[in-house]
């Protein structure tokens, strides 16, 4: 099973891959075998990510990407397309907002971020990679990265829970269209785990207080996300399309 988990050969392109979540996934790939594209919507931020794929063994480039800008994406696929070799067999689709106000308090401009990020961006760059993945007549895989919002209501989070409700249904939509031409489209939807979008709240008495609400009575760790994201990224995942993997430590499972 181990050599269905290599990702040698394989290109990958991480949106959002700056920090956080992206700068793990990122990281994961490399790790084994991919070489990289990084993107984000300031290269200055890459560098250092870049830097380290490099210095162990690894091939990694970096793009500037504003998944909200119909310009920015085209470029950046035009880029990866003529400087970094072809199109990326892997994507996965990470880039994202998180939401701090109640649905009331939520002003126009808000939401439209919210919605122009986690939602028409992940249709955006996933679309700009099944157009050049089937003009290579090359088999693919796309991954979403949802959230267990999609699945439950929470407070404070109509716009970002809406958004990831959309994002686990545009996968399916998505794998059934693109099956045909062996691109297979999975999402992943996390728990809680502590990013630059939550941390503040997670160390609260409120996140406090939602942690004792985990079945695990914890929140998760990077690497605890690394085997969903290898099993739909590598060959060990080849015959599912249109699923939700959810990582949450047992938190959707909690009775209401």
């Amino acid at each position: 099973m181990s050599d269905k988990n290599s990702l040698s050969g394989h290109r990958a392109l991480v949106t959002g891959a700056s920090g956080g979540l992206g700068e793990h996934f990122a990281s994961t790939l490399a790790a084994q075998g991919a070489e990289l594209v990084l993107a984000a919507r300031r290269l200055s931020k890459l560098e250092d990510l870049k830097t380290r794929i490099e210095a162990n063994g690894g091939r990694a480039h970096a793009v500037e990407m504003d998944v909200t800008k119909v310009e920015s994406v085209e470029s950046a696929f035009a880029k990866i397309a003529t400087d970094f070799g072809g199109p990326c067999d892997i994507l996965v689709n990470n880039s994202g907002v998180g939401q701090e106000s109640w649905m009331v308090d939520t002003q126009e401009e808000e939401w439209a971020n919210i919605v122009d990020t986690n939602l028409t961006g992940v249709w955006r760059v996933a679309k700009h990679a099944g157009k050049a993945l089937m003009a290579a007549q090359q088999p693919g895989s796309i991954i979403n990265i949802a959230s267990i919002t999609a699945l439950r209501p929470s407070y404070m989070l109509a716009g970002y829970a809406a958004t990831k409700a959309g994002v686990d249904q545009l996968t399916r939509n998505m794998a059934l269209e693109f099956s045909r031409f062996g691109i297979r489209v999975n999402a992943i939807a996390p728990g809680y785990f502590k990013t630059a979008i939550n941390d503040a709240f997670l160390d609260s008495e409120g996140g406090d207080r939602m942690r004792k609400r985990v079945a695990m009575r914890r929140f998760g760790e990077y690497h605890e996300l690394d085997g969903a994201l290898l099993l739909l990224a590598s060959d060990a995942g080849s015959y599912m399309t249109g699923s939700t993997i959810v990582v949450d430590g047992g938190h959707t499972l909690v009775p209401l």
